[in-house]
């Protein structure tokens, strides 16, 4: 599980527009993101580091007020969200062509959270765009072991007009279908929920709008994990323009 231990998110959503959100105690925006949510069971990838190998930071050195933060994953000064920077121009995967800076879940140990379609996982969060050049995902569910793709099973995008939009793969060998599920503007305070139930479904929560997918029944070999923060859909040789996210509210469960 990893909470924002924050509220005081009454008067920040009160600002940045309302939504459904955690609450606990104010956020301290002068500790690193780990002293104001537990990441002890998520890594953060970066947007630098060496061609198509970018920086991994693992849980362990992202726990605590002293944990790790920089200028692309730092705790908002103003508000105390836990903020993620993705330039246009960053080192990145060699499956991709965009920059990231963004959580990747992982075990109690450390090591990569690896999980069955079987059960109920949800991934849920609080969180507004500050900053867009044209597309963010800002959400992943992700296949991991069971088999070669290392196609994203969804994706959560925000684009920079305020529309969000939900991405399901076709297949492991790729496609992928967009539907429209909301429309928040650039700056606004808004939730989502990402679930997987029954073995077989999707379901997605957008503030109070609840939609429901099915599972194609090639991904049932493969295992899957959660990611958040700020996965960048557009590249250039700018390193000022592109895609900042801030989280008031993450959380991820099983069962």
């Amino acid at each position: 599980m990893a909470v924002l231990t924050a509220a005081g998110l009454a008067g920040t959503l009160a600002v940045f527009g309302g939504a459904n959100a955690h609450a606990g105690p104010a956020a301290d925006p002068d500790t690193a993101p780990g002293g104001n949510f537990d990441l002890s069971t998520w890594e953060l990838q970066e947007p630098v580091g060496s061609p198509d190998s970018p920086t991994t930071i693992p849980s362990s050195k992202l726990q605590g007020a002293d944990g790790f933060q920089d200028s692309y994953f730092y705790t908002d000064g103003k508000d105390g969200a836990m903020t993620f920077w993705a330039p246009e121009k960053g080192v990145h995967t060699p499956n991709s062509k965009y920059a990231r800076s963004e959580l990747r879940e992982t075990d109690k140990d450390g090591s990569p959270a690896d999980w069955s379609l079987d059960g109920s996982h949800r991934l849920e969060a609080t969180l507004r765009v500050v900053s867009v050049t044209s597309n963010v995902c800002v959400g992943q569910i992700h296949l991991g072991s069971g088999g070669p793709s290392t196609k994203p099973l969804v994706e959560l995008y925000y684009r920079s007009n305020g529309d969000i939009a939900l991405g399901t793969e076709n297949s492991p060998d790729g496609g992928q279908t967009l539907h429209d599920v909301g429309n928040v503007p650039v700056g606004k305070t808004w939730s989502y929920s990402i679930g997987v139930s029954g073995g077989d479904t999707i379901d997605l929560k957008v503030n109070d709008s609840t939609t429901h997918y099915k599972i194609p029944s090639s991904f049932d070999q493969y295992n899957q994990y959660f990611k958040a923060g700020s996965y960048n859909q557009s590249s250039s040789d700018s390193t000022e323009k592109g895609a900042r996210v801030g989280f008031y509210g993450l959380d991820v469960s099983h069962g």
